[in-house]
């Protein structure tokens, strides 16, 4: 679904919620449901198994091409139109989820497989976007990966390794990542879960 972005709402003194002047931006692929759907009955045992760990909403599973962090309303519409561009241009990678591994012994992830070259290049195309909009972020080299829980720092427990282990020799089918999303999220602003929206999503249409 797309939402239109709006200038923030004035308030006085006294006034309710004031709407947010900035998000936490990342562009990024999603899995279509079928494939999540897989990967999420592997995961069933460790659900079970492990209910401390923090696991994401399988809605808002992604594979993040790039992390921009907290922007100001007027830089995300700025983003737009050069992102909608570049996914008329290109065609959809394909993918597949593939085993899983951990980062720090507290982050679970699934790793990326399939045509990986295409992935690297869509992720530099992108990249140089949000550099030419004049929006500073921190350009980190590319892990890509699906992040799926965490573990509670007050529960040091192996949960996360074990996980991983189980997950080795899982083989998702091989699936096109269909849309380009800029993606929108709440973190920092309570104290529930992170929760992701899309800003806006974009087909990739192209042959390339």
């Amino acid at each position: 679904m797309t939402e239109t972005l709006r200038p923030p709402a004035m308030t006085s003194p006294g006034d309710g919620q004031v709407r947010a002047a900035t998000v936490r931006v990342f562009i990024a692929l999603a899995p279509p449901d079928d494939a999540k759907d897989e990967l999420a009955r592997e995961l069933r045992p460790a659900y079970a198994a492990h209910p401390r760990m923090r696991w994401n909403r399988i809605e808002d599973w992604h594979i993040t091409l790039a992390f921009l962090g907290e922007l100001p309303l007027s830089a995300v519409a700025l983003l737009q139109p050069p992102l909608a561009n570049l996914a008329v241009q290109r065609r959809p990678p394909a993918l597949a989820l593939r085993g899983a591994g951990h980062f720090d012994e507290r982050v679970l992830w699934s790793g990326i497989d399939g045509d990986l070259g295409e992935l690297h290049h869509l992720a530099g195309e992108v990249r140089t976007v949000v550099r030419e909009c004049g929006i500073a972020f921190e350009d980190r080299p590319l892990r890509p990966h699906l992040t799926l829980a965490r573990s509670r720092r007050s529960d040091p427990s192996s949960a996360v390794e074990a996980t991983a282990a189980a997950l080795t020799a899982f083989t998702g089918r091989q699936w096109p990542a269909e849309r380009l999303h800029l993606v929108g999220s709440n973190t920092g602003r309570g104290p529930g879960p992170i929760h992701y929206r899309d800003i806006e999503s974009w087909p990739f249409t192209g042959h390339n």
